[in-house]
């Protein structure tokens, strides 16, 4: 598994969780549920870029290393 799998599961489950805060806000008319709900739901996608971010990191690392080493072979 790549570097930025803990932060996308992560964010992916702040984001349904702030889905079903938001949608729990609309239902009960609760306007602080539901910016609640849509906060976290942008905190999670901001989980999952970090993890997609680190993920292309890593696959930036290796590319180099690889080409570090046929250089040096």
């Amino acid at each position: 598994m790549g570097e930025g799998f803990a932060d996308k599961t992560k964010g992916k489950a702040r984001e349904l969780g702030g889905k079903v805060q938001e949608e729990w806000g609309e239902a009960t008319n609760d306007p602080e549920a539901k910016a609640r709900g849509e906060a976290n739901q942008g905190q999670g996608n901001l989980d999952q870029a970090r993890g997609n971010i680190k993920d292309f990191a890593g696959d930036v690392k290796d590319k180099v290393r690889d080409v570090a080493d046929d250089i040096t072979d």
